[in-house]
């Protein structure tokens, strides 16, 4: 290597007055050298990570879609590439510099599969960078020179910690992956980390057996699912900084930690696990782990955060053994071993919640205890069934510094000055998000609006967040519920969608029920503050899990109860009925003004939607529109002023519906509104209630515009003569 050698240190050495002393000018460009190093290999960790947890996702896109197995999950195998280093010279072949070099610029270069034209062309650009990253891996990681293998270890603690960090001045988007401008931006940086190795002499081959040992076939699986099982818990739990806090969330008040500012707590944690050294063995730090992540499922929303933040501790302080272990082994094996582990998890995740959709099913419903037991057995095996060598090549090197690598205490400054970063974004978010209502013409006109949001991502696969937000805002709707807007999972890209609507938008958020409620999501977004919220899972005996909110919210002084679900499949008739049973007791308890947001998988005058207007004691804001099939919105004790239906535009697959209403001054003696007009300015409609004009006008017939504007028949006005 050219990068600071014993030769070059002893270049800043001279004699004075017989005493060998240090010149300070070349001293100080040795530790340029130095932070050249360590933000070169940081870099291109960075890319590793954006590109590890984007390709779950992106291959989701296709099921998801489709509601079933697409074939396109086959692109996952690109993870396996390391496979072919079992053949003899290839593992050394891939460690040549030129080589090196250019897998890295391929690597970089798959990140512009986000600016491709079609969705299949970036899944494919994106699957051959995944492909490429792990052959990088596979060639650094288990190099025969320990300070390659020094370096590239710290590069992935170090890209983990920038991306993160990143993450959070994105409010939990990857800029990769946010729009060209971030995207150009990560690959500029990528192809000045990856052209900065040019600068290396080509490594020396070290003496003796080098980084792989003689050791059996057995001990390259076992410490390959533990590697992978580490990579997945790492990517599970801690891909992004409010996961841990939307494990544990509950309803208002007692909401328990929020992301904002509470993610920050998760960073220190692992933070602190970069940087501290234990003595406990392995053993042990995997058997708090694994209590703390069992009591994170279980617990209370405060006892199950600090569990969380105490299980980010851990894992990384497991890092450095189970890498130690693993590059002791066959790295074509062990690298392709873990992979197929790291994806046996993903897709063990994937039955427990999409089990109504997904062969056999029944068996893992609802088994995130499951999949989390898996995880930690994984761990588990290579710590029992084989020794962490000594020294530990990821910690040697603070008391014993190859003068060729940065030392540990170099390392540390760098991570706890991206820890400051994404302090300061934290710090930075909260300043800056102040919920609340401007000041409205009528304080007793409201909207209400419901969408089935698709995690975010519009109908070709791409992030959607700032069309979607413009969307949101256009309607003016004071209180939103968004159906299927989980995202946290990690085939799901571990977006937190109500917290960023929530910021950009300005309303209070609730989330709804948690993550690990194996739920696709359920959030209500309000201008106005939430008193109190509740959570339910509603029955369903044999389909998919049906979230469900009741909240209080706090309208000008008056609280109006909103009841917001996305019932089951359709297919599943005795779910249904139990879940409409279920909602309507929660409407019928509603002593005040209510309103009902549901997406309830039934035609108009079913026995569903019946059973909800009588014994739930609610009103349907149009009984005359019949050709709705999932989304409803129904209310009582209020005065309903008009309902609008707007086309999606490719936002996702499915429309945005509007209602709006007024809070009458006397709840007890007042009059709803009969009669129905779809020209508002013939019988003098308030300005305050009509619908935004950028959505058009009435329109008859389905709307398949490629913007967001009415369709079916609606704008509608209600008023009395």
């Amino acid at each position: 290597m050219s990068t600071p050698s014993t030769k070059s240190v002893d270049l800043t050495q001279k004699k004075e007055n017989g005493k060998r002393v240090v010149d300070s000018s070349i001293k100080n460009q040795s530790k340029t050298d130095v932070l050249h190093l360590i933000i070169r290999d940081g870099v291109y960790g960075y890319i590793f990570w954006s590109i590890f947890q984007a390709l779950g996702a992106m291959i989701w896109f296709y099921p998801l879609n489709e509601l079933e197995i697409s074939g396109y999950e086959a692109f996952a195998a690109v993870w396996f590439s390391p496979i072919i280093c079992i053949i003899p010279k290839v593992h050394n072949f891939l460690q040549k510099k030129w080589v090196l070099i250019f897998l890295r610029l391929v690597t970089v270069g798959s990140v512009a599969s986000f600016q491709a034209p079609t969705t299949l062309t970036r899944l494919i650009i994106l699957a051959i960078g995944a492909g490429v990253s792990m052959l990088v891996l596979a060639a650094t990681l288990w190099h025969q020179v320990k300070a390659v293998r020094y370096r590239t270890y710290w590069g992935l603690v170090l890209g983990l910690h920038s991306f993160l960090a990143s993450r959070v001045w994105f409010v939990t988007f990857a800029p990769a992956w946010w729009d060209n401008y971030t995207n150009s931006f990560v690959i500029a940086c990528g192809v000045i980390s990856a052209l900065g190795y040019i600068s290396e002499e080509e490594s020396p081959k070290e003496s003796g057996k080098g980084s792989v040992s003689s050791d059996s076939t057995l001990r390259s699986v076992v410490c390959g699912i533990g590697f992978g099982s580490l990579l997945y818990l790492t990517h599970m739990c801690f891909g992004e900084a409010s996961l841990v806090t939307r494990w544990t969330v509950k309803g208002y008040p007692n909401t328990g930690p929020l992301p904002l500012p509470w993610g920050s707590a998760v960073l220190l944690a692992l933070l602190l696990g970069t940087l501290w050294r234990s003595e406990q063995t392995t053993i042990k730090k995997l058997a708090g782990a694994t209590f703390c992540i069992y009591v994170m499922l279980y617990s209370d929303p405060w006892v199950g955060f600090i569990a969380g933040c105490s299980l980010g501790y851990l894992t990384m302080l497991m890092w450095p053994d189970i890498v130690d272990r693993a590059t002791q082994c066959q790295p074509g094996l062990c690298l392709a071993v873990a992979s197929l582990t790291y994806i046996f998890q993903v897709l063990f995740w994937v039955w427990t919640v999409a089990f109504n959709f997904v062969p056999y099913g029944e068996y893992t419903r609802e088994h995130t205890d499951w999949v989390v037991g898996c995880v930690m057995a994984g761990i588990l095996l290579p710590v029992v069934f084989t020794k962490i060598p000594a020294p530990s090549f990821t910690a040697s090197y603070d008391d014993k510094p190859d003068k060729s690598v940065p030392s540990f205490r170099e390392y540390a400054r760098v991570i706890v000055f991206i820890f400051l970063i994404g302090q300061a974004g934290m710090l930075k978010r909260h300043m800056k998000y102040t919920p609340g209502i401007t000041a409205k013409v009528n304080s007793k006109v409201f909207t209400a609006g419901i969408w089935t949001y698709h995690f975010g991502y519009d109908n070709r696969g791409w992030q959607s967040m700032e069309r979607a937000a413009t969307l949101l805002n256009d309607t003016g709707a004071d209180v939103i519920t968004l159906l299927e807007s989980d995202a946290s999972k990690p085939f799901l890209g571990n977006n937190d969608l109500a917290t960023w609507l929530a910021e950009k938008l300005n309303m209070y958020v609730d989330f709804g029920p948690s993550t690990k409620d194996h739920t696709w999501g359920n959030l209500i977004l309000s201008k106005y503050p939430i008193i109190k919220s509740q959570h339910h899972l509603l029955p369903s005996p044999h389909g998919e899990l049906a979230p469900a909110i009741t909240a209080s919210i706090n309208i000008s002084g008056t609280l109006v109860e909103f009841v917001v679900t996305h019932m089951g499949n359709d297919r599943d008739r005795l779910d249904r009925k139990l879940q409409a049973q279920f909602l309507a007791k929660e409407l019928r308890n509603a002593t005040g003004p209510a309103v009902f947001l549901g997406y309830v998988t039934s035609e108009p005058k079913s026995e569903n939607y019946l059973h909800l207007i009588r014994e739930g004691q609610m009103k349907d804001i149009d009984p005359t529109d019949m050709s709705r099939w999932c989304e409803y919105i129904m209310y009582k004790k209020l005065i309903r002023r008009g309902y609008a239906r707007i086309s999606h535009g490719g936002l996702s697959d499915t429309e945005v519906q509007l209602g709006t209403f007024q809070i009458p001054d006397n709840p007890d003696n007042f009059q709803d509104n009969q009669q129905v007009t779809v020209k508002p300015s013939t019988k003098n409609i308030d300005e305050g209630v009509l619908f935004n004009k950028k959505f058009g006008f009435y329109h008859e017939g389905h709307g398949y515009f490629d913007h967001n504007g009415f369709h079916m028949n609606t704008p509608k006005y209600f008023y009395n003569d």
